[in-house]
C-alpha cells in the first residue's frame, strides 16, 4: 500500500531543504503513489513543500540541485496520466533563469523541536584550503545522537573541537540548552564562515573572545545562566599549540567532535590535546568526550583507537540509536566513541 500522501510529502520536505542526495530522495514511494492515484495535487504538495518552500526561497540550495529535483518531479508527472502542472514547469524556468553557479549555497535542517537550521556551505569539497566548509556525515550523526540524549547537555558547558561551519553545536544551542558552548576550529576561513552561520541562526557570539578574556569569563560564569540563550563562544584553537592553562580555563565539562579523524598527523596533535585535557583538570572531574568518525581509511581509524591505547585513554562505542528524526540516510560508517580521559 502507498504511503500516505502527507508523510511522503514530508519526507521531500526534510530531504530536499538540507540538500541530501537526490538518489536518496522517496522517489519509488512517489511513482508508487502516483501509478495508484495518478494526481498532480500530490506532485503540487510536493512542489510547495520545496521549492515553494519559504525557507528554499530565502535561504535555497545551489541551482544545480534545485534544477535536477525539478527535472527529476517533471519526470514522475509526464510518466503518469495526471494533469499537467503549471507551476512545476514555472518553477524550473525560474531556476534556469538564475545567474552563473555560485560558489555557496544553502542547506536547511529541520530539528524535531520544529526550529531549524540553516547553513551557508561551499558547494566544493575542499575550498581555501579546508575541507571545513561544508557538513560531514559525522557531524549529522553527532547533532542527532546529541538530540536524543539532551539532558548530558542541559546547562553545562560545551566545548566542541572542529566545529567547522557549525551544524553539531547549532543544533545543540537550538535544541539542549547548555549553559556555555564554545565553538572552536584553527582555520581563519572556517571561522569567519561559522560566525556567519552562527548570525543566521540568532546566536550571537561574545565579541573578539581571547584567551585571557575567557579565562576571565568562563571562571566568573554564575549558576543562573539563562540556558534557554546558550552564552557562544568562537575559538581559534590550535590542537598543536594550546596549553593546559588554556584548556582548564574553558572549564569544559563535555567535548565533542566530529570528523577530526582522517589523517595521521591530526590524530596525534588531537590525542596529544587530549592528554592536555586530562592532565589540566585540576581538581575538577574530568569531561567527557564523545569523537563521531566516518571510517574512510580503516587504517586511519585503527591507528586512532592504537594511539589512544598508547595515551592511556580508554574508549568505547556509543550504539547507533534505529530512530532517524531529521536525517533519513545515516550512513553506516558513522562511529561514535566515548573516550574517557
Amino acid at each position: 500500500m502507498a504511503e500516505p500522501r502527507p508523510g511522503l510529502a514530508l519526507r521531500f520536505q526534510r530531504r530536499f531543504l538540507a540538500a541530501r542526495p537526490l538518489h536518496s530522495l522517496p522517489w519509488l514511494e512517489l511513482e508508487q503513489s502516483l501509478r495508484t492515484a495518478p494526481d498532480s495535487a500530490l506532485l503540487a504538495d510536493i512542489l510547495h513543500k520545496t521549492i515553494l518552500h519559504p525557507l528554499c526561497v530565502k535561504y535555497p540550495p545551489s541551482a544545480k540541485y534545485r534544477r535536477c529535483f525539478l527535472t527529476e518531479l517533471i519526470k514522475k508527472l509526464e510518466s503518469t496520466a495526471a494533469e499537467p502542472l503549471d507551476e512545476l514547469y514555472e518553477a524550473l524556468a525560474d531556476v534556469l533563469k538564475e545567474e552563473e553557479e555560485s560558489t555557496h549555497c544553502y542547506k536547511n535542517y529541520l530539528l524535531p523541536s520544529g526550529d531549524c537550521v540553516s547553513l551557508c556551505e561551499s558547494t566544493a569539497l575542499i575550498s581555501g584550503g579546508t575541507t571545513g566548509l561544508l557538513t560531514w556525515e559525522a557531524a549529522l550523526h553527532l547533532a542527532q545522537w546529541a538530540l536524543q540524549n539532551p539532558s548530558l547537555f542541559r546547562g553545562r558547558t560545551i566545548l566542541e573541537l572542529g566545529s567547522g561551519i557549525g551544524f553539531t553545536g547549532i543544533a545543540i544551542c537550538k535544541s539542549c540548552q547548555p549553559r556555555t558552548f564554545i565553538f572552536s576550529d584553527c582555520h581563519p576561513r572556517v571561522l569567519r564562515q561559522l560566525g556567519e552561520n552562527l548570525q543566521l541562526n540568532g546566536l550571537s557570539p561574545e565579541p573578539d573572545v581571547t584567551w585571557s578574556i575567557q579565562t576571565e569569563s568562563q571562571g566568573q560564569e554564575g549558576e543562573g545562566q539563562n540556558c534557554q540563550n546558550p552564552k557562544v563562544i568562537v575559538a581559534e584553537l590550535d590542537w598543536g599549540s594550546v596549553t593546559e592553562k588554556q584548556l582548564l580555563a574553558l572549564r569544559a565539562d563535555v567535548v565533542i567532535a566530529a570528523d577530526v579523524v582522517y589523517d595521521p598527523e591530526i590524530i596525534l596533535a588531537l590525542i596529544g590535546m587530549l592528554q592536555k585535557l586530562s592532565t589540566s583538570r585540576a581538581d575538577r572531574k574530568a569531561p567527557e568526550v564523545f569523537i563521531a568518525s566516518t571510517i574512510r581509511n580503516p587504517d586511519t581509524y585503527q591507528l586512532f583507537q592504537t594511539e589512544l591505547g598508547k595515551a592511556g585513554i580508554r574508549w568505547q562505542v556509543i550504539p547507533a540509536h534505529s530512530s532517524c528524526n531529521f536525517l533519513y540516510d545515516v550512513q553506516p560508517d558513522v562511529t561514535l566513541l566515548q573516550l574517557f580521559v
